[in-house]
C-alpha cells in the first residue's frame, strides 16, 4: 500500500505584519513637528523626575518614556492620519474582512520618546482598542530599543520545539523583531502582542504610534483621545 507522497499546505490563521519606507522629507517633517510635543512631555515628567531623585538617588530620567497628548487635532499631522487610515482599510480587506457597514477611524495617534539616559522600555501588551496598529519612526537605530513581536497563539506555545534557524521568520518562531530605521512604518493586527527592549541610551529613539478601528456606520460618535 502506497500512501500520498505529495501534500497539499494550506496558510490558516495567518499574523501579518506589513512594513513600509517613507521618504526622508517626510520624516524630517513629522520628527520637527514632534519636538514640541516631547519637550511638553519632558516638561510634565520634571517633578515626579526630581521627587524620583531626591528619595532614591539622582539617576536623571532613566528609564522615562516620554508619551506626548494626542496628535489627532494637529493638521500637521493631517496627512499621516490620513494615510494610516486608507492603509489601515485596504489591510482589513486584504485580511479578508466585511467593511461595507463600517468606517475606519484613528482613534489615537501619539508620539513618544525614551530616555537619553537609557533604561525605557515597554513590556508585553496588545492594543485591545483597534484593528489595526502602527508604528511610525522618528529616530532608531541598530543600537537603541526595537520592537519585538509575539506569536498571538496561545495554544502555539504550548508545545514548543527549538528553532532550527533563529535568524529566519519561520512557522517555527514564536517572536520577531525589526530594526527602526527612521521613515520605517510598522502596520499590524491590534491584537499581536508586541514590546520594546530595553533601550541602552546609545542613540535617540522616537516614534509615532496610532491605533485605527473599524466602527459600525451609524454608531456613536467617536471619542478622540487627547
Amino acid at each position: 500500500m502506497k500512501f500520498p507522497q505529495t501534500l497539499i499546505k494550506e496558510d490558516i490563521f495567518k499574523c501579518p505584519i506589513w512594513l513600509a519606507r517613507d521618504v526622508p522629507e517626510h520624516t524630517l517633517l513629522l520628527n520637527k513637528a514632534s519636538n514640541s510635543y516631547i519637550d511638553a512631555a519632558k516638561k510634565k515628567s520634571k517633578k515626579t523626575i526630581d521627587g524620583r531623585n531626591k528619595t532614591f538617588g539622582n539617576k536623571k530620567d532613566m528609564g522615562f518614556v516620554y508619551h506626548s497628548t494626542s496628535l489627532l487635532e494637529d493638521p500637521k499631522f493631517k496627512s499621516l492620519q490620513n494615510y494610516a487610515g486608507s492603509t489601515a482599510s485596504n489591510l482589513l480587506n486584504e485580511m479578508g474582512f466585511d467593511l461595507k457597514n463600517y468606517n475606519i477611524f484613528i482613534t489615537e495617534m501619539w508620539v513618544q520618546e525614551f530616555s537619553k539616559n537609557g533604561g525605557g522600555h515597554h513590556s508585553l501588551h496588545t492594543h485591545w482598542n483597534g484593528h489595526i496598529s502602527g508604528f511610525y519612526f522618528l529616530k532608531g537605530s541598530e543600537k537603541t530599543s526595537m520592537p519585538v513581536f509575539e506569536d498571538p497563539r496561545p495554544g502555539n506555545l504550548m508545545n514548543l520545539l527549538p528553532e532550527l534557524d533563529k535568524n529566519k521568520n519561520t512557522y517555527a518562531s514564536s517572536q520577531v523583531q525589526y530594526k527602526p530605521t527612521p521613515g520605517t512604518m510598522i502596520f499590524f493586527p491590534s491584537y499581536m502582542p508586541h514590546q520594546y527592549v530595553v533601550d541602552m541610551g546609545y542613540e535617540p529613539f522616537r516614534f509615532i504610534h496610532f491605533n485605527c478601528q473599524a466602527i459600525p456606520k451609524g454608531a456613536a460618535n467617536v471619542v478622540k483621545k487627547k
